[in-house]
Order: C-alpha cells, then structure tokens, then sequence
C-alpha cells in the first residue's frame, strides 16, 4: 500500500509540513510514503488542444502536446493507492498550480472518456488506455488559510477529484491557520486524516468519507448555484433540486433520477460526453462553412496580438 502527499505551498512551509504529518499517520498504519512538492516540477498550463483525449480514442495513450514533468506527476500518482494534498488557500480557494493540474488531467484522465475507450478498443482491437486509470483510488485534501476567507476551496479540491472519479476520504479546512504549527490540535488532525486515507487505502471497495458531512448529501459540498427559476444547482456534483429549511437548519432535496446526472457518476459522464460530441459535431460542421471562414478573418484582421519583446 503506497500514499503519496503533495503540496502546493511554499517548500518547508506550513503546507509541506501539515503534508508530512498526514504522511506519518499513514506510516503509521503500515503504508509506504512519498512527498511530492509541486514547486519542484515544470508544469506548463493546459492549453485546451484536445489532444490528449483524440489520442486515448485512437492509440490508447495518454499523449499531451505540453513536454514538461506533467507525464512524471501522473505515474507517481497513478501507482499510489490514495494521495493526500495539502493545498494553501488563495483568494477563498485552491491556488493556480493547483487549478494547472486539476486542468492537466483533462478529458483523457475523465472515468467515462477512458471506459468508452477501452470498450471500443475490445471491440476494435485496437490499444486500449493504461488500465491503471480506471482502478479505483482514494484522496484526502487540507486547505490551509490564514484567514475566514475559504468558502470555495472544498469544491475546487471536490472537482479535482471528479474527473478520475477517486473516492474522497477528507476534506478539511484550516481556517485562521498562518500559525498552524502551534496548534496542536490541527496538527493532530492532519495525522488523523493520513490514518484515515491508509486505511481507506487498505479495502478501498468499502472507503467512505471520513469528514464533516456537507450540505449536498451526496458529494458532501457546501457550495450551491440558485437558478433564476428557483431550481438549486450542486456546484461540485451538479445535481438539481431545491432548498429547504428544517428544524432551523438548510436541507437540500432532490429527485432520485437526479444522481444519474451527477458529474461523479458514470451515467453522469456519459450523459456530458453525448453532450460534448454533439456540440462538437455542430461546431466542426459550421468550421466547414464560408460563414465561419469569412467571421474568423474578420477577427484575425481586426487587431493581432501583443507578445514581449525577447
């Protein structure tokens, strides 16, 4: 059994240190341990080409334009048993190296992308994904801020885990937490949540969530988008419902048939790739025309673009 911790602060900060608790906890449970600080590596933005995913489709692989250390991240974390973040929080949610790799993951690390692959490469005969991406895998995020400001971070680090569809064991914020050190009790729950992923990681078919329950009961998010017509959207898992209040306290209901459209279901997944592929296809039929053609030179004409100079 191997967790892996991974931090996205200053190195030697808080962040890596609150990482390495976790760490111990989970040593202590028996698991093999590995540190990784995102600071170290040459991770390049997401460009949004698509050709990470055109090539699970058509090789099997997972092949991205950008040549950086991305490719040496997702080994390590594919050959862990559960992982652990530690991520600072900037401006009420997870900073930017953090957002790289949720984005890096892309449609090619998507559960139902690399089902659909799979099964049509058994029936093709052609090479299907790395089976690796679609075993099951458990994660535990920390949040560490200084202030109150942290209400979207939980949802960040709940939409990285999404697309992978790895099971989430905590989700823990540290507010007022600049001096984090000093607080014996946080540090003590930092090895509680590396007891807890190792031993998630020990029978991962029976992990559940280990945190504070959320007010989504089925993603266990805080964070919601009320639709002008009154229908209530989860941000994290995107099912829709309504609010309610009982006994002085927000209940968020929802129909059954609801959860086939959560973003962390399988159905749900499929459901979004029909979605994709039919917008894809009318985008690249327009593409075709002299509508677009002649709409695209306009733009091109109107006003180039403003590089450094080098």
């Amino acid at each position: 059994m191997k967790i892996l911790g991974i931090s996205a602060g200053t190195k030697n900060g808080s962040n890596d240190c609150m990482c390495k608790e976790a760490l111990m906890g989970a040593k202590e449970r028996g698991a093999e341990v590995e540190f990784i600080n995102l600071f170290d590596l040459n991770i390049q933005h997401c460009t949004g080409c698509t050709a990470c995913v055109n090539a699970i489709f058509s090789t099997g692989r997972k092949v991205c334009s950008l040549k950086d250390d991305f490719e040496w991240l997702m080994e390590k974390m594919l050959d862990a048993d559960g992982i652990v973040f530690a991520v600072p929080i900037f401006e009420k949610g997870t900073p930017g190296i953090f957002h790289t790799v949720m984005d890096r993951f892309g449609p090619s690390a998507d559960r139902g992308m690399l089902t659909a692959a799979t099964e049509i490469a058994k029936k093709t005969g052609a090479q299907a994904p790395d089976p690796r991406w679609l075993q099951d895998k458990v994660i535990s995020y920390m949040s560490i801020g200084g202030s109150d400001w942290h209400t979207r971070t939980q949802c960040d680090c709940g939409i990285q885990a999404m697309t992978p569809m790895w099971t989430i064991i905590d989700n823990e914020v540290f507010q007022w937490s600049l001096g984090i050190l000093s607080d014996d009790s946080k540090v003590a729950r930092a090895h509680e949540i590396g007891v807890n992923i190792a031993e998630a990681a020990a029978d991962i078919p029976h992990a559940e969530y280990k945190g504070e329950p959320g007010l989504c009961p089925h993603c266990h998010c805080r964070e919601f988008f009320f639709h002008s017509d009154g229908v209530v959207e989860c941000c994290q898992c995107g099912i829709r419902g309504k609010m309610e209040i009982a006994d002085g306290k927000y209940k968020f209901v929802f129909p059954e048939e609801q959860l086939e459209h959560a973003h962390d279901t399988m159905s749900g997944k499929f459901i979004h790739s029909q979605d994709i592929d039919r917008e894809n296809g009318a985008a690249h039929e327009f593409r075709k025309t002299e509508a677009y053609k002649e709409k695209l030179q306009k733009y091109k004409e109107f006003i180039g673009r403003s590089v450094p100079e080098r």
